[in-house]
């Protein structure tokens, strides 16, 4: 970090802060036991000779240090971003390395986030109109000193280009390295919105599955939002 500024430390408490993932992702079994994490080793290597697939649910928990890691009910919406990494899926604080946990403090701005990342796939791919894809909300509690981003300076604004990701990414791996919980920075996909990115899944607790959501592509953007429990749709109206 020599020569560049390095953001200032404050404690985020956020009750009801929300994430937004694909329904696709079941929750992992292993995760969700009331086995003691330390004892994970041992229970992956008596599955696996059962079950050799079972490091493909699990992903490669030696990414996670062994006192970070949580378990219990709901445990599998904390561990798996850190479990499931690839250098094919990079983010803005992450090259894919390693994990992060992105969470929102509103449900609103988790849902204008995840529609900006699923409209760029859809688009990728050249997807036909219709309800695309379904997605459920976590809503968990963060409490974590978290490098914060969202005191407005100029100097922060390389590390917040909503295109590039090189210099948050380049941040992120040195403070991480260093030895910091995470990044706390302003959405920049809703104004006024805010995010955190945890680099540890011990810094969020109390997960709980909220509503499952639908989302409509219409060829070209994400113009619909239906809440699946309810059938109430909402139309998505950008800044």
């Amino acid at each position: 970090m020599t020569g560049v500024a390095v953001p200032p430390v404050n404690r985020v408490e956020w009750e009801g802060a929300v994430r937004i993932i694909r329904s696709i992702y079941p929750p992992i079994d292993l995760f969700e036991d009331i086995a003691d994490p330390a004892d994970w080793p041992l229970l992956i290597s008596a599955e696996q000779k059962t079950n050799p697939r079972i490091m493909a649910s699990v992903g490669n928990i030696d990414l996670v240090p062994p006192g970070r890691r949580v378990g219990g009910l709901g445990a599998s919406y904390l561990m798996a971003s850190f479990t499931h990494v690839s250098p094919d899926r990079p983010s803005r604080f992450s090259g894919g390395s390693y994990g992060v946990l992105y969470v929102a403090r509103s449900y609103e701005t988790a849902l204008f986030e995840t529609i900006y990342h699923h409209a760029r796939f859809m688009a990728r791919t050249a997807e036909p109109a219709g309800w695309t894809s379904q997605f459920r909300e976590i809503i968990l509690k963060v409490d974590a000193a978290l490098h914060d981003l969202r005191g407005g300076s100029d100097e922060f604004g390389l590390w917040l280009d909503p295109q590039t990701y090189q210099a948050p990414q380049q941040l992120a791996a040195s403070l991480r390295g260093a030895g910091s919980d995470g990044i706390a920075y302003p959405s920049v996909r809703q104004a006024g919105g805010e995010c955190v990115a945890l680099f540890y899944p011990d810094c969020a607790s109390n997960p709980i599955q909220g509503r499952h959501l639908d989302y409509h592509w219409d060829g070209k953007r994400v113009d619909l939002v239906r809440d699946a429990g309810s059938g109430a749709v909402f139309r998505v109206v950008e800044d």
